[in-house]
């Protein structure tokens, strides 16, 4: 007999789909999608069904282990604290406080308990030296909407329920179902903006699942979507087509801008970026006119040399048009859980540049330095030379440049400790891993994407099963080490237990949800948002779609949004400097890599599922017919790819989907390194895309990796 149906929200990625659970005979899980979810509407991808074999996967790990000359040992809970808290203090004690790091990976965005309690647990370690996955990913985004409205946070997120025209760079949120733009069902949703009139344009170098979607694809080379933004600008102010309205009594830089952008007509850009001058004005002119237009980009544009300046430049666009704060255009959010209004402690508005890394000198965002110098600052010797890492829900190996290189950083380490519960890539190098409870044994909400969501909505999602007998959440696993690394003895064991007694997690939710914007304070006739109404609706709240909210929710100082903001103004130089000679882009018979999700994966983590690898290989690189042709190549055999730092090997597959120059490989595969214990992964290993990407290649604005664009040869195996 199965039981009574369970709702939640899936954790896997950015969706947030809501999800109906049974359990069958032996445990056994029937998992669909929750149509009477407000948000999702019943929409479910592959990746939710398999939330079942995450849970009962026979690798992940359920007790503390720790590594010994004769492989993993199990060892008690007591033992792993007292031995990691020993480990930190004797290092921080001889090397200094900066010989201590951290790395949160992605996972660590969709865990509340983490995102509540990671911030004390890092402070208690007192070192400088933190990274996360933000500077492989969206730090463009942060960089951009800290220096133009004042908090990382305030991110403008398109108004899909009512825009008329969607434009869309570098980014294929048909597979994503969003990314930094939470929308379950994107496919349905970019069909819904073509049946009632509007337009949808895809700008990549790929034709990819987004491009089934849309009325228009064109083509661009891999790094010069920065030269397009700049050029869509200058068709805009030539043309007098900017219409602030509302804006413009708290806008400031307008006379900056338009006098930048026009060093770039459509002419001057076309024979760089492959799009030609008509085709660029057209595409500005119909974006200026439609009646509610939002431009939105993702990794294509983050992850390059130039994403900080793309992320601005795509803000600046929707802003001189009309399009920020209005409906149908880029809109803020306004989240139950408003981290806007939340303490600087867990929430800060952000910082830039306020110090260096030790050897390349780059700088930190809020808090943080890119993680593209964290091999480096381990291998490189020195004072501030890091000698212990603490990863949480992280593999850097396979997710940050030249993995390769990491690998051996890691080796070097004198203690490793991993909150993780897979031996994985970057935890066989760990010293001690602690693995936290499962997504299906803990209560989950979505503190970070309801902030990125296209709609306001809530929901809380209680556990479905108990914790096996002795396990640990991970909010558990870092109060611990805080605790021991702050305080000692008695008084620390005391604190620890009035933290989680008496201001867990959920208890710290509950608060911030009667403090935010729909809450009911602590009245107790109020009507308002208390954790105990959202559990009571299991299918979730809908809080209304986006609302006008300008200028009362910007951050900055004045009160007024900064359209030209000195960095990045500056930083337009090292364009006309690095891409305006049309020869400077020439590859000299090298191929420009870029990579690609994929709807039955994210990232590395979800590679050990059978039921998501069924069909044929995944990891596989894609190949214009003319290169392929050109290289003698056929479609199956497997090939070499080659750049500046390695070299890996993968099946061809020939599609005219590609641009001509342009080749593409997933990303978060590589499972054939030695000493991990990812049995369906190692049999589907693929080659990590990060054997090829290149630490020296960032953005050097900010930091972050420059992924998109990498100079490759491609040849037969021999």
């Amino acid at each position: 007999m199965k039981s009574t149906p369970h709702y939640r929200s899936c954790n896997l990625c950015e969706a947030i789909c809501g999800i109906e659970i049974t359990v069958g005979r032996d445990q056994h899980l029937d998992i669909r999608g929750d149509k009477d979810d407000p948000f999702s509407r019943g929409y479910i991808c592959p990746k939710a069904v398999a939330l079942q074999d995450f849970h009962f996967d026979k690798d992940r790990l359920r007790h503390p282990v720790r590594r010994t000359a004769n492989g993993w040992r199990r060892i008690t809970w007591d033992e792993a604290f007292d031995e990691v808290a020993q480990n930190l203090r004797r290092i921080r004690t001889q090397h200094g406080r900066d010989s201590l790091a951290t790395y949160l990976g992605n996972p660590s965005v969709h865990n509340y308990g983490v995102l509540l309690y990671a911030p004390g647990f890092i402070r208690s370690l007192k070192t400088r030296n933190r990274f996360s996955a933000t500077s492989v990913d969206q730090l463009a985004h942060h960089l951009a909407a800290y220096l133009m409205f004042g908090h990382q946070l305030l991110l403008p997120i398109p108004d899909l329920e009512r825009t008329r025209f969607f434009l869309i760079l570098g980014a294929n949120p048909a597979v994503s179902n969003g990314s930094l733009m939470t929308a379950p069902g994107m496919s349905r949703r970019l069909q819904e903006i073509r049946e009632r009139g509007g337009k949808v344009v895809l700008i990549d170098p790929r034709f990819n699942e987004t491009a089934r979607f849309a009325d228009q694809h064109l083509f661009i080379r891999p790094g010069t979507d920065v030269l397009l933004l700049l050029a869509l600008l200058h068709v805009v102010f030539r043309e007098g087509l900017t219409r602030l309205g509302s804006l413009a009594g708290f806008t400031k830089g307008v006379e900056t801008v338009a006098d930048l952008v026009a060093q770039f007509p459509p002419e001057r850009v076309a024979p760089i970026t492959g799009i030609g001058a008509e085709q660029i004005r057209v595409l500005a002119r119909e974006f200026a006119a439609a009646e509610g237009a939002a431009c939105y980009g993702r990794i294509g544009v983050s992850t390059q040399e130039f994403g900080g300046v793309c992320q601005w430049l795509i803000n600046v666009l929707n802003i001189v048009t009309g399009n920020l704060d209005r409906a149908g255009g880029a809109m803020f959010t306004r989240p139950a859980f408003d981290p806007i209004k939340a303490p600087k402690t867990l929430a800060p508005r952000g910082s830039f540049g306020r110090r260096h890394t030790r050897v390349r000198k780059l700088p930190e965002f809020g808090g943080e330095f890119p993680v593209a110098a964290l091999a480096e600052e381990i291998l490189t010797d020195g004072a501030g030379q890091i000698k212990a890492l603490v990863t949480v829900a992280g593999n850097p190996v396979l997710s940050t440049p030249n993995g390769r290189e990491l690998d051996r950083a890691l080796e070097r380490l004198e203690f490793m400790v991993s909150i993780d519960c897979y031996l994985n890539e970057t935890t066989r190098h760990a010293h001690i891993i602690l693995p936290p409870t499962s997504p299906l044994e803990r209560g989950h909400y979505d503190i970070a994407f309801h902030v990125l969501a296209v709609r306001n909505t809530t929901r809380f999602s209680p556990p479905l099963f108990p914790p096996e007998t002795g396990a640990k959440h991970d909010w558990e696993i870092l109060l611990e080490l805080q605790t021991r690394m702050t305080d000692e003895g008695f008084a620390g064991r005391v604190k620890n237990q009035l933290l989680k007694s008496f201001l867990g997690p959920e208890r710290m939710l509950d608060l911030a949800l009667r403090l935010g914007p729909y809450g009911a304070r602590f009245n107790p006739f109020s009507s308002g948002l208390t954790l105990a109404k959202v559990k009571k609706a299991q299918h979730g709240i809908d809080l209304g779609p986006l609302s006008p909210c300008l200028p009362e929710r910007l951050c900055t100082a004045d009160k007024k949004i900064d359209l030209a903001p000195e960095a990045l103004v500056k930083d337009v130089e090292r364009v006309k400097e690095k891409l305006l000679d049309d020869s400077s882009y020439q590859s000299n018979g090298h191929l420009r890599l870029i990579g690609r999700r994929q709807l039955r994966s994210n990232n590395s983590w979800l590679h050990n599922t059978e039921r998501l690898l069924r069909g044929k290989p995944q990891c596989t690189i894609l190949m214009h017919p003319s290169d392929a042709a050109h290289r003698n190549l056929v479609a199956g055999q497997n090939v070499l790819i080659r750049s500046r730092v390695g070299s890996v090997a993968v099946p061809l597959e020939v599609s005219d989907e590609m641009m001509p120059g342009v080749v593409s490989i997933p990303h978060g595969w590589g499972h054939d390194r030695l000493g991990i214990q990812l049995q369906v992964a190692q049999q589907h290993a693929g080659a990590s895309i990060n054997d090829l990407t290149d630490p020296l290649a960032i953005d050097t604005l900010c930091g972050t990796a420059a992924f998109n664009g990498t100079l490759v040869t491609v040849e037969a195996v021999s």
